[in-house]
C-alpha cells in the first residue's frame, strides 16, 4: 500500500463477538500469531496470549453480551462463556492491519459472529500523546458536524446507542465557547455535569461516539465507539480503522475545525467527497469508501439530481 502520512498514528481495538468460547478464540488468536496463552481466572475471565514479538492480546468477558451459538444452523442463547472481546495491544496499521484481518477471518470460520441484529461493538483506541486543546475541541467538531452522517454510514443499531451516544450539543458548545488552551480545562469541560467520581472506570461520559474519559483516566488515548461488529467482515473492520486514523489526523493537523452541520443534499456524495478530502484518495481505498458510502441514499458521482 502506498505509504500514507495519516496512518502513522499507533491504535488499539476492541472487538465483541459471540459464536465461540473464550477458550476456543484464544486458541484461534495464539494459533495465528503462533504465541502462548496463560489464563489469569480474573473478574473479565481472560486469556492473554502473547505473540513472539513480546506484545499481549487479550480474551476477555464482557457482560453487555448477548451470548449465542448456533445448533444446527439456528442462533440460541448461550452461556457466559460465549461472551468474547478480543483486546489489541498497541497495533500500527501499516504492520499489522493484514494480520489483524486474517486473524479476524480465522476467529469467524470457528464460529464467530457478532451477535443478535449486530448489537455488538468495535472501538477503536488512538494514542492521544500528540493531542492539544485545540486537537481535542477539533475533533469534537469534525464529529459533531457530522454527527447524522457516520450515524447512518456506520448503521449504528438503536439498541447500541446507549453505548455511543451521539457528540452531545452542549458539550461542543461549551467548549468552542470556552476555546480551553489546557488539557486540565478541556478535563474539567469534558466532566461537567456528570455526578460519578472522575477515577471511576465505568464513568457514565465514556459512552459516546467519542470518549475521552479514556485520555484523562490513564489510559492516554482517544476512544472511538461508533462502530458495529459488522458480522466479523476484516474488510469493513479495515474501512473503520482508516477511518478512526484519518479523523484524527485531520483533527490533529487541521488549524481549526468547525461545529456547523453542513447542509447535505446528497448523503453518500458528501461521505464520498469528505472520504476523500481526509485520505481516503486512489484505488488503495476503493473498498474502504464503498463500505462507508453503501448505506447511504443518493449518488456517489452526483451532488444534484440531473434534470429530467
Amino acid at each position: 500500500m502506498e505509504n500514507k502520512g495519516f496512518l502513522k498514528s499507533n491504535l488499539g481495538i476492541e472487538i465483541e463477538m459471540t459464536g465461540i468460547t473464550r477458550r476456543k478464540a484464544a486458541k484461534v488468536v495464539a494459533e495465528h500469531l503462533g504465541g502462548t496463552i496463560e489464563e489469569l481466572n480474573d473478574y473479565y475471565k481472560t486469556f492473554r496470549i502473547t505473540a513472539p514479538d513480546g506484545r499481549k492480546w487479550k480474551i476477555m468477558y464482557d457482560g453487555s453480551i448477548n451470548t449465542q451459538k448456533k445448533v444446527g444452523g439456528d442462533k440460541v442463547s448461550a452461556s457466559k462463556e460465549y461472551s468474547v472481546e478480543l483486546v489489541s495491544p498497541i497495533l500500527t496499521y501499516e504492520k499489522d492491519i493484514e494480520s489483524l484481518q486474517e486473524m479476524i477471518r480465522k476467529l469467524r470460520k470457528a464460529g464467530a459472529f457478532s451477535g443478535q441484529q449486530n448489537c455488538t461493538g468495535i472501538h477503536i483506541h488512538l494514542d492521544g500523546r500528540d493531542h492539544t486543546p485545540r486537537s481535542i475541541r477539533n475533533f469534537m467538531n469534525i464529529i459533531y458536524s457530522r454527527n447524522d452522517l457516520l450515524y447512518e454510514a456506520l448503521q449504528i443499531e438503536r439498541r447500541r446507542m446507549q453505548y455511543c451516544k451521539k457528540m452531545d450539543q452542549s458539550l461542543v458548545e461549551r467548549m468552542n465557547k470556552k476555546k480551553p488552551t489546557t488539557m486540565k480545562q478541556i478535563e474539567d469541560i469534558w466532566y461537567q455535569g456528570y455526578s460519578d467520581r472522575r477515577e471511576r472506570h465505568y464513568h457514565q461520559s465514556r459512552y459516546h461516539f467519542l470518549n475521552l474519559h479514556s485520555l484523562f483516566n490513564g489510559v492516554g488515548t482517544v476512544e472511538l465507539r461508533g462502530f458495529n461488529n459488522p458480522n466479523l467482515h476484516a474488510g469493513k473492520i479495515r474501512s473503520y480503522v482508516v477511518l478512526a486514523l484519518a479523523m484524527n489526523h485531520q483533527a490533529l493537523t487541521q488549524k481549526s475545525a468547525s461545529s456547523k452541520k453542513p447542509q447535505i443534499e446528497n448523503p453518500k456524495f458528501s461521505m464520498r467527497t469528505w472520504l476523500n478530502r481526509i485520505g481516503f484518495i486512489g484505488e488503495d481505498f476503493k473498498n474502504c469508501r464503498e463500505h462507508l458510502c453503501k448505506h447511504l441514499d443518493g449518488s456517489a458521482a452526483w451532488r444534484f439530481r440531473t434534470a429530467a
